[in-house]
Order: C-alpha cells, then sequence, then structure tokens
C-alpha cells in the first residue's frame, strides 16, 4: 500500500524499532529526519523514535549490507520469513493506468516463496536523488505468499511523492531494499462474516486478507467488500475480484462506490462516497452479522469512517470491532 508514513504505531513499527536499535547497538549512528506530519504528544514522541530508529538502522543495513542481502536468502530460505533488510532486483514495470504502476520484485530464489504472512507489509527503503536519508514507505503485496520467485505491488504515483515517483521511475535491473512490517494476526475462523472497506489504493492490504482467506480451505469466512474510488479506472482489480466470487460462490460480496464516475464503464458501481447508507445497502452492519471492520484508505476517508457519530458508529460498531491496516 503506497501511503505516507503517519503513524508508525499504526503500521506496527515499534516491534520493528526495537530490532532496529539492537541492530544498532554495535554500528555508528547517523542522523534521520521525518514527516512534519506526525503529531507532537508523549504517545507520539514514543512512535517519533521508534520510527528514526528505523530510518537510521534502515540507512545503516543499506549501506552497510545491502550487497549481501541477496546471498544471505539464497538456498531457498523464505526472505521475509524474519526479520531482516533484503535487496531485492525489480523484474517489471507495468503501467495499469495513469499513476498506477504493477513492480514485480525478483525474490533471491526462484524456488522460494516471499516468506509473508496473512495482512503482512514491507517497508521500501529508498535514496531518491542519492540522498543520505532514506525515505520509507510501506507497501503491500498483492500476489499470493506462496507465489515463488516473485512478489509484485500496485504503486500509484502522488504529486510531489519521493517514494512512488522514484519507483515509477525504476527500471527493471534496478533493485531496492524491503524489510518486514509486522501486521494483523489472522486467524481462520475468528469472524463468521467481516466486512473490508477499502479507499483508493487501500485496497491492497483488504485484497491480500481476503485472498489469503478464500485461498485457505479451512477458513469459512465470508466477506463483503465496500471499495470507494474516484474513476472506474482505479478498479484495478475488478477481474481478479469477480474470478475469486466465481470460485467461491456465496463467500465473497463486492461493491464498487465511484465518486467521479464516467458513465460509458462496463464495471457495475453507484456513485457517490462511502456512508453509512451505502455501507448498510451491502451489509455491512453489526445488525447484519458482520463481526469486524477492516479499513484501509487516505486518511480523511478513515477519520471520517470511524468518527464517533460517524457511519461506523452508526452501523453499530465500536473503537474495538475496527482494524485500521
Amino acid at each position: 500500500m503506497s501511503l505516507p508514513i503517519l503513524s508508525p504505531a499504526r503500521l506496527g513499527l515499534r516491534p520493528l524499532a526495537q530490532q532496529t536499535y539492537r541492530l544498532l547497538s554495535s554500528q555508528p549512528s547517523a542522523h534521520a529526519s521525518l514527516p512534519a506530519r506526525i503529531p507532537h504528544s508523549k504517545t507520539s514522541s514514543v512512535a517519533l523514535v521508534a520510527a528514526a530508529a528505523v530510518a537510521v538502522g534502515a540507512y545503516v543495513a543499506y549501506t552497510r549490507t545491502a550487497s549481501s542481502a541477496r546471498a544471505e536468502t539464497a538456498g531457498g530460505k523464505p526472505p521475509f520469513a524474519s526479520f531482516g533488510f533484503r535487496t531485492l532486483t525489480l523484474a517489471s514495470s507495468e503501467s495499469l493506468n495513469h499513476n498506477v504502476k504493477h513492480l514485480r520484485f525478483d525474490l533471491p530464489d526462484p524456488q522460494s516463496s516471499s516468506g509473508l504472512t496473512v495482512t503482512s507489509a514491507l517497508l521500501a527503503i529508498t535514496f531518491p536523488g542519492g540522498s543520505w536519508l532514506p525515505t520509507l514507505r510501506p507497501y503491500t503485496p498483492i500476489n499470493d505468499a506462496d507465489d515463488r520467485g516473485h512478489i509484485d505491488f500496485f504503486v500509484k504515483q502522488y504529486p510531489g511523492g519521493k517514494q512512488s515517483t522514484y519507483l515509477h521511475s525504476l527500471s527493471p535491473g534496478d533493485t531496492v531494499t524491503f524489510v518486514r512490517i509486522p501486521g494483523y494476526s489472522w486467524k481462520a475462523n475468528e469472524q463468521a462474516h467481516i466486512g473490508l472497506v477499502a479507499g483508493g489504493q487501500g485496497i491492497t492490504p483488504c485484497y491480500q486478507l481476503l485472498r489469503g482467506i478464500l485461498c485457505n480451505p479451512n477458513d469459512n469466512t465470508k466477506i463483503t467488500l465496500v471499495w470507494g474510488v474516484n474513476t472506474e479506472a482505479d478498479i484495478l482489480l475488478d477481474r481478479e475480484l469477480q474470478n475469486l466470487q466465481k470460485q467461491h460462490p456465496g463467500r465473497l460480496t463486492v461493491k464498487y462506490v465511484v465518486s467521479q464516475p464516467s458513465g460509458n464503464s462496463a464495471v457495475e458501481s453507484s456513485k457517490g462516497r462511502v456512508t453509512s447508507e451505502v455501507l448498510k445497502a451491502a451489509g455491512v452492519a453489526a445488525s447484519s452479522g458482520v463481526g469486524k471492520i477492516f479499513l484501509s484508505g487516505p486518511p480523511a476517508m478513515e477519520t471520517a469512517l470511524v468518527a464517533r457519530d460517524g457511519p461506523l458508529a452508526e452501523l453499530g460498531y465500536s473503537k474495538k470491532d475496527i482494524h485500521k491496516f
């Protein structure tokens, strides 16, 4: 998922920072700057330190160990099965629409899977323009965790976005360093029915979760996905979602909400934004048996949906019923 780092705690960086601190205990220190949007509070100060540790650790690890990262995971060991910085080579870059590219990276061993679990993500560590300080952004793979030899991402280019612009400029053969981010630990059948609410490129963790559930023969969880986008051109996974609906009849319900529809698309959708009425019409309500909500989208969308008197509260959900990726 290509989103700015707004909350290191939200991205699960505290455990990562602790490991990074241990890594740095025997290394020289460096200075790192962080996005100014991180709020100043006692809690966020801890998050700020955690993110700083990650940034510094990423910089040191990149400059000192990137050359050996590929060899370290050769021989069939999944590269992201444990903590560590891994440098991957870009295999292909394909434009999907005006601002999204499908990037495929080769894994060190073509016979190995990534080692990632459902709902896990990777932190991309780059140095745009040859800068000394790293740029960090989280991305969620869109291919199956057990796929061998490669890992795929959908990367949206944001205006002025250093990381996304840099990744869009890469050519096959270029390399990027990644580190695993701890994510939500999904347990098969922990809920009978879940709701996935996505906005824009926030679809990627939701798509990863629903694929993980549906492809697990021991998981019978039902899923309702409500995905809000700007235009029909942003619905990049329609074919994949339709195929999953056919393969798992009665298990997956999908509703698209388009704020600026063109009117000439074959994709079935409704006009507007994700509201309580839209969610209720799609069957996403506590009274309908949807027990937990997984939410991923732009910060403004998430804030509106989880507000005290917001749409999700109207539908019977409390904070403990909502997980934000």
